[in-house]
């Protein structure tokens, strides 16, 4: 049995959804693990994880305005807001959503779906630089 793991940093440009597959499958690939449990986490309280269809660009379009209709962003609503205005707002968007992900890895790649991608969800409206902890466990 084998472990691995690393920190990856990702940059948003403020609130959406950024893929981060390559970037996870290049680094599983460079752990010469054949099988094994990958684990993505998210070191965020206003940012998450999740997985989500990648062919159609709509789909990430309409979470965004899901989100949006359900958590509003009128900072008189919350009392935290010591960050800005969109800071609580950041935080409820995350509680709804995960922070780490356990993907299985067989033949040394992640077992997605066909449509599936890995992304990073910004929940803040400015841009963030974003640090995703990852481990793998195999052989």
């Amino acid at each position: 049995m084998k472990q691995a793991s690393c920190r990856l940093s990702v940059c948003t440009s403020g609130r959406g959804l950024v893929e981060i597959t390559g970037d996870i499958s290049g680094w599983i690939l460079e752990q010469s693990m054949e099988n094994g449990l990958l684990t993505v986490f998210c070191q965020h309280t206003s940012a998450s994880l999740v997985i989500q269809e990648n062919a159609d660009p709509s789909v990430l379009l309409d979470l965004n305005d899901f989100f949006e209709r359900v958590v509003d962003d009128d900072p008189s609503l919350y009392r935290h807001r010591a960050e800005g205005a969109d800071d609580m707002p950041a935080h409820i968007r995350s509680a709804l959503t995960q922070s780490q992900l356990s993907i299985p890895v067989t033949s040394g790649r992640m077992v997605l779906g066909t449509w599936q991608g890995i992304y990073i969800f910004e929940h803040r409206t400015r841009s963030h630089e974003r640090t995703l902890a990852l481990h793998l466990v195999g052989a």
